[in-house]
């Protein structure tokens, strides 16, 4: 079996085996050295690890369940992750238990940053699945190549730039009805001839309030729209530049809080170039710098009936924006016959602003000055490497370096409706910030073993040190809060055969220092949100197989499970996702095509009420549910298909453990957590040619 070594993502990947590239196009995965077969109608319902630690899928495939119009609901179908529900869109994704910053989110190599000090929009909000051509995960501190932090996984939602031989045309595109009112367009069409190429691409997805399984309607309404325009130049086989730009904007409103977002604006502007043969060591140069603004948006009267609490006795709004830029170089290197690697330079730098008003009528947001709070730096250099000892045994093994600069611009803070100086006011803090990990893989017959070993350390993100107004146990201001250091064991199988192919991982992590957010922690006569070090244990298994039971049947499955515990205070560790399964049936059979999910969850009672990350913290046990799902598709022509299906066949009235409790909005019923969708009928087209 290949191995892909160290260069993914824009550095280039090498073959994969035959068995491996018929695997993936079954799944819809266009691998390198592997095309899907665009007159099989495919519904994706799990993506399965092909290679150690990677798993790779294509967000232009319909799915089921049928996910939300956003990028955290498309990872659903990769064991290990989860997505806490805060609405119709924008949840917020949890891989292992580990949630935010801990799984480092990359859009074509870039950074994009959200402003909610509540993380109403997360970095997946901005992402638009359908206009990227895949999406890869790399599980646990396995690489070091994509920016630093990345102690549960890397995620990276890449565009490939098109090649064409003579003058032509590549067109990708889908629609998508549901119920709710849901409605889904992505486009993406690229242009070029061989020195030259242009692309663009728009999406735009909507819903009005969904109903969960008991018919009650959930506050969870949504319009999203995105435009991409690339324009590329190749002035030589071996090299090219592409100057890019998007916009994106849209509305959701959220079932788990007493606001909705009414504004999710981003605008960036991108160059990248990469450049092949430079010589016999020097195999390639790649550059990346960006620009990624976003405009945040959120009020209690927009999308809602506007109701007087005591908290908020007058309409209100909050206007964050965050300001994120950076670059990125990278050498792909050839050392010696057996040693390849690279090795290369990353930058970023972010500026978080607020404003704000308790009373818009009187003081619109709007007329108010924007005021910092905080500003972020980082600087790394990072090497990977791959050294082959045979045909069947390689080491891969890589290390980083960050340089990490964070001030607390904010004068004062907020105690309720009061007014108190911040203690941190105007602070810096400086730190070096080392990574890296080591993996052995041996190839057997048809099947690779490998046993990785990563260790990471992670700086405080904004949400830890300053958003919602977080303090620490000593402090009204967590600025002080510790970097986390985590180091994990990895290991695993992955087989490849026939009839029967499968992959199975586990992994055990000790982290020092670990981020835990507390919410109502008791402090000085008052209930507050407080940001703490503590050392935690994870570990668990995922795992994913396939079977072919006869000519045009496939049975599948996938399982993840992980447990955790808080050392610290001796109880489990807040937020971590229970036991589940997945167990799929598929038909083919000429251009017709039929299949059927069972996704089981087991109950969890394993919990710490009160404590969590800054996505949500535990509100109690829960309860275990299955739900059946049922599709169908057929190919209408060359490039052309038609795809069907039913999710939550049985109207199941269920909610996952992670997802946020359901607040009191008005004409909406209050649930204990935010219930998924009902049974939901959808219908998909999709074209690619």
């Amino acid at each position: 079996m290949n191995s892909t070594g160290t260069t993914g993502g824009l550095l280039r990947a090498g073959p994969l085996p035959a068995a491996i590239a018929a695997m993936l196009a079954a799944h819809g995965v266009a691998a390198a050295g592997a095309e899907l077969d665009l007159d099989e109608p495919v519904i994706v319902t799990g993506a399965r690890m092909a290679q150690p630690l990677v798993v790779e899928t294509d967000p232009k495939l319909p799915r089921q369940p049928l996910p939300a119009n956003d990028g955290a609901d498309y990872l659903k179908t990769i064991p290990g992750f989860s997505v806490t529900r805060k609405g119709g869109t924008d949840g917020d994704p949890v891989f292992r238990g580990m949630a935010a910053s801990r799984v480092n989110m990359l859009m074509d190599g870039e950074t994009v940053l959200g402003g909610c000090g509540m993380r109403m929009d997360p970095p997946t909000a901005y992402v638009f699945p359908a206009a990227y051509d895949r999406i890869v995960v790399v599980k646990g501190p396995q690489t070091v190549l994509y920016g630093p932090g990345n102690s549960a996984a890397t995620v990276r939602f890449d565009r490939d730039p098109p090649r064409f031989d003579e003058y032509g045309y590549q067109f990708a595109g889908n629609g998508t009805v549901a119920e709710a009112g849901r409605s889904d367009l992505a486009a993406d069409l690229a242009l070029g001839s061989r020195g030259w190429y242009a692309r663009v691409a728009g999406t735009h997805g909507q819903s009005h309030d969904y109903t969960d399984g008991d018919g009650n309607k959930v506050h969870s309404a949504y319009e999203r729209w995105s435009a991409n325009a690339a324009l590329g130049w190749r002035p030589t086989e071996d090299g090219w530049v592409e100057l890019s730009g998007t916009t994106s904007a849209g509305h959701a409103a959220y079932a788990d809080r007493m606001m909705d977002g009414v504004k999710f604006d981003r605008s960036n502007m991108a160059v990248r170039f990469a450049v092949d043969n430079l010589g016999d060591v020097v195999k390639r140069l790649e550059g990346l710098a960006f620009y990624n603004y976003v405009d945040h948006v959120m009020d209690n009267y927009s999308l809602r009936e506007f109701v007087p609490t005591m908290m908020m006795p007058a309409p209100s709004a909050s206007n964050p924006d965050r300001l994120t830029e950076g670059g990125r170089v990278a050498f792909e290197l050839a050392l010696a016959p057996g040693l390849s690697g690279a090795v290369g330079m990353d930058a970023q730098r972010n500026v978080h602003r607020i404003r704000s008003t308790m009373n818009e009528p009187m003081m619109p947001y709007e007329s108010m000055p924007r005021v910092e709070d905080a500003e972020f730096y980082n600087w790394g250099a990072f090497a990977e490497f791959t050294r082959d000892f045979g045909r069947v045994d390689r080491v891969i093994a890589g290390a980083r370096a960050d340089r990490w600069h964070g001030r607390d611009a904010r004068e004062t803070l907020s105690l309720g409706m009061a007014k108190v100086p911040n203690p941190t006011a105007g602070a810096e803090r400086d730190e070096t910030l080392v990574s890296g990990f080591g993996r052995y893989e041996h190839d057997l017959a048809r099947a690779t073993l490998y046993a990785g070993l990563g260790y990471v350390e992670r700086f405080p993100d904004y949400w830890e040190l300053i958003g919602n107004g977080r303090e620490s146990t000593t402090s009204f201001s967590a600025f002080g809060t510790k970097p986390e250091k985590t180091a994990q064991l990895d290991v695993g199988l992955v087989f490849s055969g026939s009839p029967f192919t499968y992959s199975v991982s586990a992994f055990a992590s000790r982290v020092s220092d670990y981020i835990l957010i507390e919410s109502n922690y008791a402090k000085a006569m008052r209930l507050t949100s407080v940001a703490r070090n503590v050392d935690a244990t994870t570990w668990g298994l995922e795992g994913d197989a396939e079977y072919a039971l006869a000519p045009g049947w496939r049975l599948g499955g996938t399982l993840a499970w992980t447990w955790g515990r808080n050392e610290t205070d001796d109880r489990p560790l807040g937020q971590i996702p229970p036991l589940e399964a997945r167990l799929s049936l598929d038909y083919q059979r000429g251009a017709w095509s039929a299949g059927a999910l069972l996704r089981a969850v087991a109950a969890q009672d394993r919990v710490a009420i009160n404590q969590g990350n800054v996505v949500g913290q535990d509100i109690g046990p829960s309860a275990g549910f299955a739900v059946a799902s049922l599709n169908g598709g057929y190919r209408l022509a060359k490039g052309w298909s038609l795809t069907t299906g039913v999710d939550n066949l049985f109207d199941r009235a269920y909610a996952e453990h992670i997802s946020r409790a359901g607040a009191m909005v008005a004409g909406f019923e209050q649930t204990t957590r935010v219930n998924e969708p009902g049974r939901t009928l959808w219908v998909n087209l999709s074209a690619q040619f």
